[in-house]
C-alpha cells in the first residue's frame, strides 16, 4: 500500500484569491502545512484526510494586523481566549501592538529584558500564529531597534502620537507615569523624529529586509484633543459617542497625518502605515500626503468597528475607542474610500476589555469614565463579507484587504494567498448564512460586544491553520498550535 501524497485534500470549495476578479471551483491539497496543489478534481485517494467544503468560499486565512492581546487582561489569559475568538472569525495570523508602560506587563525598561518575557508568556498559548509590533517609548528602545529586528524578528514599530500629553481614555496630567519613562525623557515630536531616523538607519543596514520594515502611527493630536475635551465636557447637549467624537475632532486626525508625513519625508523613511483612519478628514489628509510625498509608501488602515458602527450606536460607552466611532457621514466616506481601493487593509483593533473594567455599572451613561477599546476580531471577516457584499465589494478585494496586503507589508511572506508554497491557512465562509451577533457565543472573555444584535449574512464555518482544523461550527478545536512569526519570514 502506497503512502498518500498529501496530508489533506479539501474538496468542493470556491477559492478566493487576493488577485484578479474571479472565484473558481477547486480542491485544495495540503502537505507539511503548506498548500501543495490547487486544482479541480483531485483524487481523494491521494490524501490521508479528506474534507468536504460543501461549496463554501475558501478565503486565505485572515491576517488581523492590529490586535492588542494582553492590554487589559494578563497576556497569559488573553493569548488563549482572544486567539480562540480570532480563530472563530477565520483569523490565522494575529499581529499585536505591545509596549512598555502601564497596561500590558506594567513595566518599563529595555526591550532586551522586556520582550523575551513577552515571548515566554506567549509560547504555546495562541491558537493562531502570532507576532508583535513594538513601540519605542524612550531613547534606549530606539537603540534596540536593530536587535529587535535581527534577533527577535520584529519588523514593525509604532508611535502613539497623542500619548505625550493626552491619556489613553481622555485628558491626563500624569503621562510620564503612564508611559513609565525617565525624568529626562520626553514622548514628543522630537522623539518621533528620532524613532524614524533610528528605523531608517536600521533599514539601510539591512537591505535584504528593508522592504518589509515599517513604522505605524496612531494619528491624533494631543493638544487639540485636550482643548476640545474641556469644551465638550461643558457642553451638556452632547452625550455618549457623539460627545467623545467631538472631543477628539476629525481635524485632529488630519493634522497628525500631516505631521507624521512631513517627519517621514524629513527622515527619508519610506514605509509608513497610517492606522485606523476613522474620518473623511483623516483619509483625505492621508491621500493628500501621498500626492505631496510620492516617494513615501503610505499604507492606510481602517477597522471593522469604524466601518460598522456610528455615533448613534446603542452600544454607547461599550463602543468607546481611539480614534472615536464617528457620525454616519464619516462611515459612508470610509466605505467609499475602501471600495475605491484607497484603504489598504481592514483590521479589528481587538482589545478585549471586560465589562467591569470597561465601565462599572454605576458609571453607565458617562462616556468619560469608560475605558477605550473593545474586541471584535471574530466579526472582522463575517462583517466585511456581509456589509461589503451589499455595497458591491468583490470577494477578491476582500481577500486582498484582510490577508494579502497586511501580510506583504508586515513580512509574512508565507501568508495571505491560497497558492502552492504558502501556509495552508483557510477560512471557509458560507456567504448565505444569516445570523445575529451575540457576545455569549464568542470564546472571548469580554462578555459584551458593540456589535451585539447586528445582522450578518455570511459566517465563518471552519478555520484551518497550516492545514490543521482549529475551528468548526462554533467550537475551537484542540490545544493551542500558534507559532511565533519571526518577520520578515523567508
Amino acid at each position: 500500500m502506497t503512502t498518500p501524497e498529501f496530508d489533506l485534500i479539501l474538496k468542493n470549495v470556491r477559492v478566493v484569491r487576493p488577485h484578479g476578479n474571479v472565484v473558481f471551483d477547486a480542491d485544495i491539497a495540503v502537505k507539511d502545512g503548506r498548500f501543495a496543489k490547487v486544482a479541480p478534481g483531485l483524487d481523494p485517494a491521494r490524501a490521508k484526510v479528506v474534507e468536504d467544503g460543501r461549496g463554501r468560499l475558501a478565503f486565505p486565512g485572515v491576517v488581523d494586523a492590529h490586535m492588542h492581546s494582553g492590554i487589559y487582561s494578563p497576556l497569559a489569559e488573553d493569548a488563549v481566549t482572544e486567539s480562540k475568538a480570532a480563530a472563530m472569525g477565520g483569523v490565522t495570523s494575529s499581529l499585536n501592538y505591545f509596549r512598555t508602560g502601564q497596561y500590558y506587563l506594567n513595566k518599563g525598561g529595555s526591550y532586551a529584558k522586556f520582550f523575551p518575557e513577552v515571548l515566554k508568556i506567549s509560547k504555546n498559548r495562541f491558537h493562531v500564529d502570532y507576532g508583535f509590533h513594538l513601540a519605542p517609548m524612550d531613547r534606549k528602545h530606539i537603540e534596540e531597534i536593530p536587535m529587535l529586528i535581527e534577533k527577535h524578528g520584529v519588523s514593525s514599530f509604532k508611535i502613539f502620537m497623542f500619548y505625550g500629553s493626552h491619556g489613553l481614555h481622555g485628558k491626563s496630567d500624569s503621562q510620564r507615569d503612564f508611559l513609565m519613562i525617565g525624568e529626562d525623557e520626553r514622548y514628543d515630536l522630537a522623539h518621533f523624529e528620532f524613532i524614524m531616523r533610528g528605523l531608517q538607519a536600521a533599514r539601510e543596514a539591512m537591505p535584504d529586509k528593508a522592504r518589509q520594515i515599517s513604522l505605524s502611527l496612531h494619528c491624533e493630536t494631543a493638544e487639540i484633543m485636550t482643548a476640545y475635551t474641556k469644551i465638550v465636557e461643558k457642553d451638556k447637549s452632547l452625550k455618549g459617542l457623539a460627545a467623545y467624537s467631538a472631543s477628539r475632532p476629525q481635524h485632529s486626525e488630519g493634522l497628525a497625518v500631516f505631521i507624521a508625513a512631513y517627519l517621514a519625508n524629513e527622515t527619508a523613511l519610506p514605509n509608513i502605515n497610517l492606522l485606523h483612519l476613522s474620518s473623511r478628514k483623516a483619509v483625505q489628509a492621508a491621500l493628500m500626503m501621498a500626492d505631496v510625498f510620492p516617494h513615501i509608501d503610505f499604507k492606510r488602515e481602517v477597522t471593522i468597528g469604524h466601518l460598522m458602527l456610528d455615533t448613534s450606536s446603542k452600544a454607547a460607552e461599550f463602543a468607546k475607542v481611539n480614534p472615536p466611532i464617528r457620525p454616519r457621514e464619516d462611515v459612508e466616506f470610509l466605505w467609499e474610500a475602501l471600495l475605491a481601493g484607497e484603504l489598504d487593509w481592514v483590521v479589528s483593533d481587538h482589545a478585549c476589555c471586560r465589562q467591569e473594567l470597561k465601565i462599572p455599572r454605576h458609571y453607565f451613561g458617562n462616556i468619560w469614565m469608560a475605558k477605550s477599546g473593545f474586541g471584535g476580531t471574530e466579526y472582522l471577516l463575517p462583517a466585511l463579507v456581509s456589509e461589503g457584499t451589499k455595497r458591491g465589494m468583490g470577494y477578491n478585494h476582500m481577500a486582498r484587504v484582510t490577508s494579502w496586503n497586511p501580510a506583504q507589508r508586515y513580512g509574512l511572506n508565507h501568508k495571505g494567498d491560497i497558492a502552492e508554497g504558502f501556509d495552508a491557512d483557510i477560512a471557509l465562509v458560507d456567504p448565505a448564512s444569516t445570523w445575529s451577533v451575540r457576545a455569549a457565543e464568542s470564546p472571548s472573555t469580554q462578555g459584551y460586544t458593540p456589535f451585539e444584535g447586528l445582522e450578518m449574512s455570511a459566517k465563518v464555518t471552519t478555520t484551518f491553520l497550516r492545514g490543521m482544523k482549529i475551528y468548526e461550527n462554533g467550537e475551537v478545536l484542540g490545544k493551542p498550535r500558534g507559532q511565533y512569526l519571526h518577520r520578515p519570514t523567508a
